[in-house]
């Protein structure tokens, strides 16, 4: 057959061409590129040119030139351009006369480039043959067509895994080249291995070294894994056709390309004397005779093209180690092509001898299932060997079973795992049949989903999932970009049996985002919120009342352990020095003054390191002013704070220490009376109390200074109020009463107690969308005697325990809008009020609500009718429903001119469509229809424009099914009920007729509707054939249509059947027609026969159209009856037409010759069908040697040991039972052992059968006493 031509891949639109020039002129060489970018390397005699005064290359976007200036005869030589992967050769003729230069431009072209392109190539690299004929035709390509001229582009796309493809490339002898291949790995859950091949076999993978570098490289932000392969000094050898592999898992990936070598040309011409070379052996260069062959012209083999040549004959017959040999000899380079068609060709298969079934190319398991492979071989004692992977299977418990069942041999592999993907084959003898079984790994589920978190600034975060398989590999993604452990170790992944975790250390801003995490079955995201971490001040501090020389102690707590700060005096920073002391232990910072000044009365402030708030209180020096008074002194309340005015207000947090510290004087000592409330008069114990004495009256109540919360105490000059945690109901007015002889005196101090304020009442959902809702709650009832500067907003779903804040900053409405929350999933909702001192407890949870959308608009609203008081709609299904389900549709309508929509029914219907009734003749009406659902209605649709309530006329029409346009057959007693739809208004007037008579309702029923008409029979008869006529009619205007109805019955019984004549084993039979055809044509006769004795009746001719036939085959000395039933579309005629008499058929002479036989020989040679097998016995216990022959007639057997007979020694006991001989030795000693053979000889032949026994000594038994003794 003609060599198929070779496809090529070109990067050039347009291609050089072979130019001549004169001597002294200049020379333009132009070439066009596909692509703008592409790099342009021009050569001359495989040398790189370089712009210069003889050369000037030039760029225009995809146009390139080279331009060679006074052109000189040197300059007569092979150029070339080098394109990606493309490469063409031109050559420029110098011609002195351009006279005698046009007389051998015919020839020079065609002979010229052949022999400096191809005569390396055709001696290193046949198969490089094909740029020399690209190059050679280059001319007459220029002239056709561009989608002619131009070789199809067999470009690899980028399918599968590879993202670039390494792509054929040429090389010189000597120089380097480069093949990439990159892969992206994002959607790949294992790392990809790369192989590559050279030819069909060779793994390159073991040749690395000097001459090959395999390189690999992986870039982290693209997830691209690139593989490099670099041929290192090219040999002509080098050339050919190469492979690239990947896979990964399941997923697999290849690609071809191929590298062209060239052989290194000499950069000056030929050099004539060393052409001339001597063939010396001596190594002398004057010795030896001249070799001209230097001189001689190369050229390409001459190509056999001939027709009666079959490639795919030779490739058929081929051994595969030589296909690519053959390829390349017939010109054929796609190989992998090459491979697809011979394996569609049908080759004969040679039938095997040892397998009448084989196993199937391939089979495939779930993992943890079990499978059985089955084949059915020809001998059924024949044993068989199993082998995976190349090596001998045996059975391991209830892994692997292997089974015998006379012909069939089974191989059951239990519990299937991955290590079972493997090639497995049966083996018998040197047949042999393989498979490969494909072990499918179930697809990991997500048994519990990844959860929202919320997180400060710092912490630990671990998101948890639990998959359906323990060990399953799973994938962690951020936004979309897969997760992997770095270098400091930032995220670190956690297998637990099911469960998966990945935990962040250390979170910040940075971490926020969605996470994913992602298996073979499914995929699970969760949102991750980092917040600063908000200081929380667990104890301010509080202005301090002292006097001088005292100690004056600021503290205050806060929640973070590590947050420094720093205090201030009046905006000045506190310094510590011998009286002033600061210190920081854990959560709470102090500032300690000793020996308090007048100077120390300040404003002290307290500030966080990093946070943008302080604590400040103020420090009240209280001055004592004493009066020396000889006797008596009126007792005196000195309380000098909150502007040096006795009425003062005192804050405390609820739950703080209160300690009123209250200067008194007096002489003699006063008594002291602490009262809540409002003021009142003196108030005397009962009995008098000493100096010190005190009484504190809470509420009416006398307490003690040991008296529970609420206690006072009194030293010398002090009466200290003490209230130890304070409470809501501690709040209010104390007056202070101190007395002696000499007077009283009285102040009162409001004290205020401050607390969180109360939860928020439960939160109302207002709306929902598609992922946001609208709450709003109530302020509490108590604000905790300080204004609520605002709220906190949490949400949960509604399965989990985590509930996430959703501001961090107070926020100061009563409305919320809650966003990026999952349509269709359960939330709840929960509030916290939030005052100076902090945050409330939560309020109760939101009742449950599911975050939807509307539906989008439903689609194609359309008027199907309108009549005067009423109109008909349809519509279609929203297209986006949503996760809620849909609850109806409502549809309204408004006059024209107004914009008052009126409900069409009250509530919603469930159906795609309505009539509209109760409507008014002449109103111009717009009319629309909203989805709902638990979100709200949905963008309404419109229609196009208002519809005018009024009937329309329109003329009757009637709608024929296909079905009743020809005859409408039934069968007797069978139910008509035909349905003909009909068109018109107002609502026609319906006429049936038979034979051009009405019909009446006794004959058969009608029904009649606005649409179509019924005609009813509910049990035929064959009176009720005939044509029906349907009259539809609007005035004067009316439409006609006919059905024909045709009932058929069972035929009668064929009449007159006769035997017309009788001859040798026939019988000629003729009948009539029945007078009945039962209102349908006769489709045939069934006609039968049966025989006297037994009147069994058989089936002679079935559907015989004609009404005579003859039957033959009949057995003569019987006598026979005949019988006929006529055939229609109902079926067989009730009663059949017979015989009167019968008919006997005759009997003939017949002489009786046996036939002869010749006696088979069924005599065969002994032959041994179980061999000897070979024994290790223990001596003392008998032994026996056990194998099988068969013979006929019944061989002669005979036992030797050692080739000696023993068949007289009593030692021995030779048995034989229908073919199966044994020979038991009794007791055998060590001596016994040896060559044991067993001989079976016949006329026809004989057969030996030999086998080894070793007998082993007896281990003497060691009684345990004696065992004992021995320890001992």
């Amino acid at each position: 057959m003609p060599e198929p031509a070779k496809k090529t891949v070109s990067a050039f639109v347009k291609k050089p061409k072979t130019q001549e020039a004169v001597e002294g002129s200049s020379v333009v060489f132009e070439a066009q590129t596909e692509k703008r970018d592409a790099k342009v390397k021009w050569q001359c005699n495989s040398k790189d040119i370089v712009s210069g005064d003889k050369y000037t290359i030039a760029a225009d976007g995809n146009q390139h030139s080279l331009t060679i200036k006074d052109v000189s005869k040197e300059d007569a030589n092979t150029y070339a351009v080098i394109a990606a992967s493309s490469k063409v050769k031109f050559e420029l003729k110098v011609e002195t006369k351009p006279a005698e230069g046009s007389d051998e431009s015919s020839v020079e072209p065609t002979v010229q480039p052949v022999t400096s392109s191809t005569e390396p190539e055709q001696a290193e690299a046949p198969p490089a043959a094909a740029p020399s004929q690209e190059e050679n035709s280059a001319t007459a390509q220029d002239t056709l067509p561009a989608d002619e001229a131009q070789p199809p582009d067999t470009r690899q796309d980028l399918t599968g895994l590879f993202t670039e493809k390494p792509q054929s490339g040429e090389v010189t002898v000597g120089e380097n080249i480069m093949f990439v291949a990159k892969v992206n790995a994002e959607s790949l859950l294992k790392k990809p291995t790369v192989k590559w091949f050279k030819g069909k076999w060779m793994d390159l993978a073991s040749k690395s070294g000097k001459h090959l570098q395999l390189k690999e490289t992986y870039d982290r932000s693209t997830k691209v894994y690139t593989f490099e392969m670099q041929i290192v000094d090219a040999k002509a050898n080098f050339a050919g056709a190469y492979r690239c592999e990947v896979a990964s898992r399941d997923k697999f990936d290849s690609c071809n390309f191929e590298l062209t070598v060239h052989e290194a040309r000499a950069p000056e011409g030929l050099d004539i004397r060393a052409a001339f070379r001597r063939t010396s052996s001596d190594g002398n260069e004057d010795s030896g005779e001249l070799d001209f062959s230097g001189l001689l012209k190369k050229r390409a083999a001459p190509t056999s093209h001939d027709p009666d040549v079959d490639v795919w004959n030779i490739l058929s017959h081929a051994p595969a180690s030589e296909f690519e040999k053959i390829a390349f000899q017939h010109g054929i380079t796609d190989l992998r092509g090459m491979l697809k068609r011979l394996k569609k060709m049908k080759k004969e298969e040679k039938k095997s001898e040892a397998f009448l079934k084989k196993l199937d190319p391939a089979y495939q398991v779930s993992k943890g299932h079990k499978i059985k492979l089955a084949v059915e071989v020809a001998n059924a004692d024949v044993d068989v060997k199993w082998l995976k992977n190349g090596q001998e299977m045996h059975p391991t418990g209830s892994k692997y079973i292997f089974e015998s069942v006379g012909n069939m041999r089974y191989l059951t592999i239990n519990n299937c795992s991955l290590a079972d993907d493997a090639a497995y084959c049966c083996l018998i003898g040197e047949e042999k049949c393989t498979t490969e079984l494909f072990v499918k790994e179930p697809p990991v589920n997500i048994l519990k989903s990844l959860e929202d978190q919320m997180v400060m600034k710092g912490d630990r975060v671990e998101f948890v999932c639990e998959v359906s398989e323990e060990g399953a590999n799973v994938k962690w993604e951020k936004d979309g970009v897969e997760l992997t452990r770095d270098e400091s170790f930032k995220y670190r992944f956690k297998k637990d049996g099911c469960k998966h975790v990945l935990i962040i250390n250390e979170a910040s801003k940075e971490d926020c985002g969605h996470y994913k995490v992602k298996t073979s079955g499914g995929d699970s995201m969760a949102e991750l919120m980092v917040q600063e971490k908000q200081l929380e001040v667990y104890q301010s501090i509080a202005d301090l009342t002292v006097k001088a020389k005292d100690q004056a102690v600021f503290k205050c707590e806060v929640s973070d352990e590590t947050v420094r700060g720093t205090w201030y005096k009046n905006g000045v920073e506190v310094q510590p020095d011998a009286r002033v002391n600061i210190s920081h232990i854990g959560r709470i910072h102090k500032l300690t003054i000793d020996d308090v000044k007048p100077e120390d009365e300040a404003d002290y402030t307290f500030v966080p390191d990093g946070h943008a708030f302080n604590l400040s209180a103020k420090l009240n020096f209280l001055e004592v002013k004493i009066d020396y008074v000889p006797r008596q002194d009126p007792p005196k309340i000195h309380l000098d704070c909150m502007g040096r005015t006795a009425d003062s207000t005192i804050v405390v947090v609820a739950g703080n220490k209160l300690r009123l510290d209250v200067p008194i004087t007096g002489d003699p000592a006063p008594t002291v009376v602490w009262i809540k409330g409002e003021k009142t008069s003196s108030v005397k114990p009962d009995d008098d109390e000493t100096e010190e004495g005190t009484t504190s009256s809470i509420e009416g109540q006398v307490i003690t200074e040991e008296n529970g919360r609420v206690h006072v105490e009194t030293t010398k000059g002090h009466c200290i109020f003490t209230i130890e945690g304070a409470e809501r109901q501690d709040e209010g007015v104390y007056s202070v009463i101190v007395r002696n002889p000499a007077g009283e005196d009285t102040a009162e101090i409001n004290v205020k107690v401050v607390d969180v304020p109360d939860p928020p009442l439960a939160p109302k959902i207002l709306s929902v969308g598609e992922d946001s809702c609208v709450v709003q709650w109530d302020p509490p009832q108590f604000d905790g005697g300080q204004p609520i500067i605002g709220y906190v907003v949490e949400r949960k779903k509604l399965k989990s325990y985590r509930w996430m804040r959703l501001n961090f900053d107070p926020y100061t409405d009563t409305t919320f809008e809650a966003k990026r929350m999952i349509e269709g999933v359960l939330y709840e909702m929960r509030v916290y009020a939030v005052n100076s001192i902090g945050m409330s407890r939560h309020s109760p949870a939101s009742q449950p609500f599911v975050p939807v959308a509307p539906t989008s608009e439903p689609l194609g609203l359309r008027v199907e009718d309108v009549s005067d008081t009423s109109i008909s709609l349809k519509w279609r299904r929203p297209e986006r429903i949503g996760s809620a389900e849909l609850e109806g549709y409502g549809v309204e309508y408004c006059k024209e001119g107004t914009d008052e929509w009126i409900p069409a029914i009250e509530g919603l219907t469930d159906r795609t469509a309505m009539i509209v009734k109760g409507l008014t003749t002449g109103d111009k009406l717009q009319f629309r229809v909203r989805a709902y659902n638990m979100a709200g209605p949905s963008a309404p649709a419109i229609l196009a424009q208002p519809i005018t309530i009024r009937e329309i006329m329109q003329r009757p029409k009637i709608w024929l099914p296909r079905n009743l346009r020809q005859t409408l057959i039934k069968k007797v007693g069978d139910t008509v009920n035909v349905v003909i739809p009909f068109q018109g208004k107002p609502r026609p007037k319906v006429t049936w007729s038979k034979d051009g008579e009405v019909l009446s309702p006794q004959f058969a029923s009608t029904r009649n509707s606005e649409v179509d008409t019924i005609l009813f029979i509910r049990k035929t008869e064959r009176k009720h054939s005939g044509k029906y006529d349907l009259q539809v009619q609007i005035e004067n205007v009316e439409a006609m249509a006919a059905i024909t109805l045709q009932i058929v019955d069972l035929p009668g019984s064929p009449l007159d059947l006769t035997v017309l004549d009788t001859w040798g084993f026939n019988v000629a039979l003729e009948w009539k027609p029945p007078k009945d055809n039962g209102n349908c044509e006769i489709a045939g006769y069934n006609v039968q026969k049966a025989d006297k004795k037994t009147m069994e009746w058989f089936t002679v001719f079935d559907q015989y159209r004609r009404t005579h036939c003859v039957v033959s085959d009949l057995i003569m000395g019987n006598e026979y009856f005949f019988r006929v039933f006529a055939i229609n579309l109902v079926g067989f005629s009730p009663e059949p037409c017979c015989t009167k008499d019968s008919v006997f058929i005759p009997k003939t002479g017949i002489v009786y010759k046996p036939p002869s036989y010749k006696e088979h020989d069924f005599s065969t040679a002994p032959k041994f069908t179980h061999p000897l097998v070979n024994r290790s016995v223990i001596a003392g216990y008998n032994a026996t040697l056990s194998c099988s022959v068969r013979g006929i007639p019944k061989p002669k057997v005979t036992w030797y040991k050692n080739k000696m007979d023993i068949s007289q020694e009593a030692k021995y006991r030779m048995l034989s039972k229908q073919g199966v001989l044994t020979l038991e030795i009794r007791k055998p000693c060590p001596f016994d052992g040896g060559v044991y053979m067993c001989k079976a000889v016949n006329d026809f032949g004989e057969a030996i059968a030999e086998c080894k026994l070793e007998v082993r000594s007896q281990v003497p038994k060691v009684d345990k006493k004696e065992k004992k003794d021995a320890k001992n």
